[in-house]
């Protein structure tokens, strides 16, 4: 029994075979994470479901290489990941954020910048607040209110504060931009394009307004 949860756990938490909707493929990025990052790493994380790829994705085998809220707080990875960096110099610093997540503290990039704090900042934006919006279609299918965003281009964004941007919408476009960002030596935002569809690894906004309605 145990050897065969433990088999379901390595095929549950691999994400080569996992595809989404969409040019970018989150899938393909966490494995280029898996083989090319530190295994210490720090990964930060607000609230949303964009964290599902780090926590299902990315094996934790280190102390302290988690800095994340347990209350939902959305907003919590960036400033989290300025502190641990500031805490750990000598070791690498990812800060997984949504697009609506990022911007409940994004000014802290400024801080990032300020004191020379080269962490490196992967915004998933998919235009909305997903997770909500995810709520919505599950509860009142197709009745969509105040989840939808307009967002600056945050490649720009962090280069306006004296940063490091990348823009990334294909899945090729992530490991140079990945090795750019590293190299830099400031701190960095990945702006990557994530199609709205895509609201899990293994489900669409459109399957769960389908399910809802079929309910009813």
């Amino acid at each position: 029994h145990t050897e065969a949860a433990h088999a379901e756990y390595l095929a549950w938490s691999d994400p080569a075979p996992i595809r989404i909707p969409g040019a970018l493929q989150m899938g393909e990025v966490m494995q280029h994470l898996k083989e090319v990052m530190p295994a210490d790493t720090i990964f930060c994380n607000g609230a949303g479901n964009f964290a599902t790829w780090i926590h299902r994705f990315w094996p934790f085998t280190t102390y302290a290489s988690q800095l994340a809220p347990t209350s939902g707080s959305m907003g919590y990875g960036l400033p989290a990941g300025v502190g641990g960096k500031r805490l750990w110099p000598q070791r690498e610093v990812m800060v997984f954020a949504g697009d609506g997540d990022f911007l409940m503290h994004g000014q802290e990039f400024a801080t990032a910048v300020q004191y020379g704090v080269p962490i490196i900042v992967v915004i998933l934006d998919n235009a909305m607040y997903g997770t909500i919006r995810m709520h919505q279609e599950r509860e009142y299918p197709g009745r969509i209110s105040a989840t939808q965003l307009k967002n600056p281009d945050f490649k720009v964004y962090a280069q306006a504060f004296g940063g490091h941007g990348e823009r990334v919408e294909h899945t090729e476009d992530f490991a140079p931009a990945l090795a750019r960002a590293r190299v830099s030596g400031l701190p960095s935002v990945l702006h990557c394009l994530i199609d709205p569809e895509a609201i899990t690894p293994t489900g669409t906004l459109q399957g769960i307004r389908s399910a809802a309605l079929a309910k009813k």
